[in-house]
Formats: C-alpha cells, sequence, structure tokens
C-alpha cells in the first residue's frame, strides 16, 4: 500500500537479497571483494525499525507513466531532482568506489559507469543523443602498444661480416614507427632538427645533407650546450614523432635515435610509451644503444662522443652529415597496437519554445580516470605502486556535478517550459585522461551541428573548493563569460579567479577550436592529484554543491537568453610544440591554479622530488627562476624548458611575505 523504502545507498548495484529462515538477517551475493571472487554475505535485518519505516512513506500510487514513475522515485528517498549535497556524496561514493576500479578508459570499470550515467539521464527525463537512438557514442583509440618479439630484427653488416643485435636490450622500435623493414646505408644528420627562421635563428640539420633512400641516425634532445632560452626554443622541435617526421620528409626510409653520452639517459634506449593516436609516423623508427652506435662509428674513424660534443655548440654543420662507411643496415619493426572502444554519454532536453530551437548549450566532464596508475599520468609515490586510483576529485566530482545539474534543469524545463529557448545537451566524456580521445571524437563527429552549439561549459575537478576560492578558466573565449559569471556570483560570493586561456588540460580544448565559447569549472589542484588518496572522503561536498548551484543559475543564463555568446579568438600560448615528451626536466611540483597572483603559487611539492629536496614548500610562490622572471605559469613552463639536467638553478619563492632564495637540480624525466 505504501511506497517502497530504500535501506542501502549504493548507487549502480543490484543485488537480490533473500531473508534467513527466521527473519533476522539478510543474505546476497557480491564480487566486490579485494580477489574480485564472489561471496555471501550476511546483514543484521531489523524488523520493526522496516515496519516504522514503510509506515512514514508515502501511499503508493501505481500508475506507470514516465511523469509518475519519477514521482514515485522522489517520493521514495533514492532520487532527487533537487541539488543536494546527500547526491551528490552518493554519485561521487559511487564513481569512486572500488567496484569501478579507477574507471580507467575502455575497463570493465569505465563500462559501469558509463552505464550508471546512461540509466541517471534516463531517470532524469533526458532524450538519448548517441548512436541508434541510444545514450552511447562509441570511439576506438589507443590503449597501448606492444613489442612483437619474434618479428623484429636489427643486422649490420660490415666487411667482416654480418651482426644481429637483440631486441629490447639493443634496440627497440618506437610506438609509431611502421610495421615494415628497411635496408640501406646509414647518414649521420645530427640532432636532426629543423627550426624555421631566418638565419643566426633557424636551424636545419638537413641543409645539404642527402638522406633520400638511405637510414637517418640521429640524437636525441637538442644541442646541451646552448644557452637557456635557446634550448627552450629548440626543444618545442624535439619530439621523437616530429623528428621522424622531419626525417621521412627528406626522404628517409628509417631513422635510428641514439642517447648521446652528453645527454641526461645517456646511452639508454628511448622508452616505448604511446600516445593515444591510432596514427603511425609512416616511416621505420627505433631506438638504438651505445652498443649498436659504436658497431656503426667503428670504420668511420669517429665516435659519438665526439660528434656529439661538436654540435653541443650550436653549430648543426660542425659535423656535416656523413655516410658511415663499408656498412649497410637492415632494420624490420613490428608492433601491436592494442585497440579499444569506449564511450561517451550523451544526451539531450530540447529546447521548449520559439527562438532558437536548433541551438543548444553543451555541458560536460569527463568520468574515465586511471585504473591502477598504469598510465602515465600516475603520479603515485613509493608504496602506492598498482593501487586503485579512485579519482573522486578527478573528476567524479565533475561528473557528479553534471548529472545533477542534469536533474534539476529537466525538472525546470517541466515546470517553466518558457524559459528554455536553447536545448541542453549533457555530454560524459571518456578518454580524457589518454589525450581527450572522447571529446575530441565528439568534436569530429558531433551529433549536433557544430554551428548550432552555442557554449560549452565544462567542469574538471570541482570537489576541493578551498577558502571559497573558484577557478572559471576559458573566460577570454566570449565577452558575455565575464558578465554572466558577476551577475551570478552576486548571491553566491565566491572569491573568483578568472582566467583567460581556453587551451587547457582538459576537455574545452576539444570543443573550443570548433568555434565554441567554452568554460570550465575548477576547484585547484592538491597533492592527492593522480594518486590512490583521491577519495571520496576528502571532498568538500558543501562546496561542490554551492559550485553546481552557480553553474545551474548561469546554464539556465544561457538556455533563456536570446543573446548568442559572441566567440573571440584567443592565440594558443604554448607555440603549438612543448609537451611532455619535449620537456625533460622534472621538479616535482604542484602549481595551484586558483590563486591568482604575480607568480606561480605552489599547492604542494611531490615527497622526494628535486622541489622537495631543495625545500620548496606547498604555499610558497615562484617569483624567479633560474635567473628568470616568473609571472604568471607560462613563464614557469618556460624556464623549466631552458633548465639542464642535473645543474643546480636558483629560485626565488615568496614565503610568509619573505623572499626565499633556494637550489633545485632538475632530475632526468624518464
Amino acid at each position: 500500500k505504501r511506497e517502497p523504502v530504500r535501506v542501502t545507498y549504493t548507487e549502480g548495484f543490484d543485488g537480490l537479497p533473500v531473508f534467513s529462515p527466521d527473519g533476522r538477517k539478510l543474505c546476497w551475493t557480491s564480487a566486490r571483494t579485494p580477489d574480485g571472487q564472489s561471496q555471501l554475505f550476511l546483514a543484521d535485518w531489523n524488523q520493526v525499525a522496516a515496519l516504522a519505516a514503510l509506515g512514514q512513506a508515502p501511499v503508493r500510487n501505481l500508475a506507470v507513466d514516465g511523469a509518475s514513475l519519477r514521482s514515485r522515485r522522489h517520493a521514495s528517498g533514492g532520487y532527487s531532482y533537487e541539488i543536494t549535497t546527500n547526491d551528490l556524496i552518493r554519485k561521487v561514493a559511487y564513481l569512486a568506489s572500488d567496484a569501478l576500479q579507477g574507471r580507467a578508459t575502455g575497463s570493465r570499470g569505465a563500462q559501469l559507469a558509463a552505464d550508471y550515467l546512461a540509466h541517471q539521464l534516463q531517470a532524469a527525463g533526458l532524450k538519448p543523443l548517441g548512436t541508434n537512438e541510444s545514450f552511447f557514442q562509441s570511439f576506438e583509440f589507443n590503449a597501448g602498444v606492444r613489442v612483437v618479439t619474434n618479428a623484429n630484427q636489427l643486422t649490420v653488416a660490415q666487411l667482416a661480416g654480418a651482426r644481429s643485435f637483440v631486441v629490447e636490450h639493443d634496440f627497440r622500435p618506437l610506438s609509431f614507427t611502421a610495421n615494415a623493414s628497411a635496408e640501406g646505408q646509414v647518414v649521420f644528420a645530427g640532432y636532426g632538427l629543423s627550426v624555421p627562421g631566418k638565419p643566426g635563428e633557424g636551424y636545419d640539420s638537413y641543409a645539404g645533407v642527402a638522406v633520400s633512400n638511405q637510414i637517418a641516425l640521429v640524437l636525441r634532445y637538442v644541442p646541451e650546450e646552448v644557452a637557456p632560452a635557446r634550448r627552450a626554443e629548440l626543444n618545442r622541435y624535439a619530439g621523437l614523432r616530429y623528428k621522424a617526421m622531419l626525417a621521412r620528409e627528406h626522404g628517409a626510409k628509417a631513422v635510428l635515435f641514439v642517447t648521446g653520452p652528453n645527454s641526461p639517459n645517456a646511452g639508454e634506449l628511448a622508452g616505448l610509451s604511446f600516445d593515444s593516436s591510432l596514427a603511425g609516423s609512416g616511416i621505420v623508427a627505433a631506438s638504438i644503444s651505445s652498443n649498436v652506435v659504436n658497431a656503426l662509428l667503428v670504420g668511420s674513424g669517429k665516435d659519438l662522443k665526439s660528434l656529439q660534443s661538436a654540435l653541443d655548440a650550436e653549430n648543426p654543420h660542425a659535423e656535416l652529415g656523413f655516410v658511415l662507411p663499408n656498412l649497410t643496415v637492415k632494420v624490420v619493426t613490428a608492433v601491436e597496437h592494442l585497440r579499444k572502444t569506449d564511450r561517451n554519454v550523451l544526451g539531450i532536453l530540447p529546447s521548449a519554445v520559439g527562438g532558437s530551437r536548433s541551438e543548444y548549450v553543451v555541458v560536460g566532464a569527463h568520468y574515465d580516470h586511471l585504473g591502477f596508475g598504469e598510465s602515465g599520468g600516475a603520479m603515485g609515490r613509493q608504496g602506492e605502486e598498482n593501487q586503485i586510483h579512485p579519482g573522486a576529485d578527478d573528476n567524479a566530482s565533475g561528473t557528479a556535478a553534471v548529472l545533477e545539474l542534469a536533474d534539476a534543469l529537466a525538472k525546470e524545463r517541466r515546470d517553466k517550459p518558457d524559459r528554455f529557448r536553447r536545448g541542453l545537451v549533457f555530454a560524459f566524456w571518456s578518454g580524457e585522461e589518454i589525450g581527450l580521445i572522447g571529446s575530441s571524437y565528439f568534436a569530429e563527429h558531433s551529433p549536433v551541428d557544430l554551428s548550432n552549439l552555442t557554449a560549452y561549459v565544462n567542469f574538471d575537478m570541482v570537489g576541493r573548493l578551498r577558502e571559497n576560492r573558484l577557478i572559471l578558466q576559458g573566460a577570454g573565449s566570449s565577452i558575455l563569460w565575464r558578465r554572466l559569471i558577476e551577475k551570478r556570483n552576486v548571491a553566491a560570493g565566491f572569491n573568483l579567479t578568472l582566467q583567460e586561456d581556453p587551451y587547457l588540460p582538459t576537455d574545452t580544448t576539444a570543443i573550443y577550436p570548433k568555434g565554441v565559447p567554452v568554460l570550465n569549472f575548477f576547484t585547484g589542484s592538491h597533492e592527492d592529484y593522480h594518486r590512490p588518496t583521491d577519495k571520496p572522503e576528502t571532498l568538500n561536498y558543501d562546496g561542490l554543491e554551492r559550485v553546481t548551484q552557480f553553474a545551474r543559475g548561469l546554464l539556465m543564463d544561457l538556455a533563456g537568453s536570446p543573446e548568442r555568446p559572441d566567440y573571440l579568438t584567443v592565440a594558443r600560448r604554448d607555440a603549438g610544440g612543448v609537451s611532455r615528451e619535449n620537456l625533460r626536466v622534472y621538479l616535482g611540483t604542484i602549481p595551484d591554479y586558483a590563486t591568482e597572483v604575480a607568480g606561480v603559487k605552489l599547492a604542494g611539492v611531490r615527497a622526494g622530488g628535486p622541489a622537495d629536496k631543495a625545500g620548496l614548500k606547498g604555499g610558497d610562490v615562484i617569483v624567479q627562476f633560474g635567473g628568470k622572471k616568473i609571472a604568471n605559469i607560462y613563464d614557469y613552463t618556460y624556464a623549466m624548458d631552458a633548465l639542464k639536467i642535473g645543474q643546480p638553478a636558483e629560485v626565488v619563492v615568496l614565503r610568509d611575505g619573505q623572499r626565499v632564495r633556494l637550489t633545485v637540480t632538475p632530475e632526468a624525466r624518464r
């Protein structure tokens, strides 16, 4: 006669409990055990309390239409259309639970998360926007790469005979290599750089060097003795994939990379690694050890130390490219790319009245994380290896916020349809942690015409509100943002930091180049970022609820206003070339993006890292580094790029109002 009463709050768990014969216990099975094996569980049952709870429940409505179903779920306490702290707690608890095992892209945990999100959108009353009238948009991605050991070969044929080398010991194919063979003479091409610029500014390792139909031998990195500013410039063109492309464009049939004796990680093979792109480089590419390069140079009368040292003063032609005499090389590379699929989750609230019926505002967050920390982005400390990375703040917090917004705005649309001149698309991306894969796929295969997307509002790490500080990024992508934000913050009362740059390490970067203004909500970095310690209990749920309510008002403005946000073009400030691969130095600092200061404030430092050893602390503001003034995060990145591995650099920080000088010794990023 009355509505069922929910007695457990584990989202996404569909169990079938049975009573013990005496009615005092419940028994059920679950595989949520440390080893993943099913076990029987027993729990005490309080019949008196259960009957009392049922007595307080609403009278049961036997109607089964959609509206009544939603009403019944709301009345039973298992579902709410309002934005509440308790709802956020429950959603984060499930998304960051051990059952989802860190939600790595393409994993079983990510699949469970996607199913949960689709169920939530359906319950809220949204329509599916995925393929085949579903909530899912599937995409393929590169989930890794492995060396096909028996199919790789490197043989050096000289007058004295042929010598074969061992894969993974003497040489290693690179993740982007062509699965092919190449045979021919070897041409030394220095650092293999081609940097645009007038005489005195440019750098061209291939000027006067003929590598067409040959195998290029190229040093990794950039000249070691150049000035810091020049090193920062050259590093933008020093990625291995980029160098391989240059060798291919100059006609080389293969490229062999060697880590010179003057460089960090001297003589070591480059890591296999992989990027999320499914594209190869179109050329055979491998890393070779000092053992191999010595065999290549033995007949030339030269050694790699002398060759590199001559080039390190930045004379690209100190050692003109030359053919290694009296030898030929055969190199065969074979790698297997592990392709997987994953899913974006897409739901839509169509516009309800006249006006811009075909226009939409996109609201999104990425739901994937790092699994057990197996990806290169994990930052766990010693002893934290192979542990589940729950990703409560990154980004169960943003995902939960978008789910709450979908609930609240769906109800708002039913109650006040005249306020929705525009529709709303709710999007949950996977693949963000391995390169914005899901959002990039959406940008290229959008089910809604991109010209009809008026704005994209993203939520990434919004669960750690501290000192009332909220960061809104991408504000420079539209003039309208500041006006709307200031209006809504009168009531919200946040200490706001507005950042102009729309090119961020999150999904806005995939959407903004398509002509869509973007705004990203962010509450700042912290020492649990990308570690197993990013757990649900570390979040500020009252703060998360306030952030979500603030966003609700902003989205209502976007949905109801007759004014379409204008799109402003913002120049990309990273010059398009700096990547983790090119940025060789490792310091272990965690910038605090939530504070707008002159310099770079640190949220913390990695234990045992160079910054920690140097005495830097969370709360320090870096104002000078390596002799360069630091005014913002870009200055800091460029200053890092100019550092030399193992060479101490002075860093000046503001600490409690005092300038403190410290010395940090950068380490090699492997």
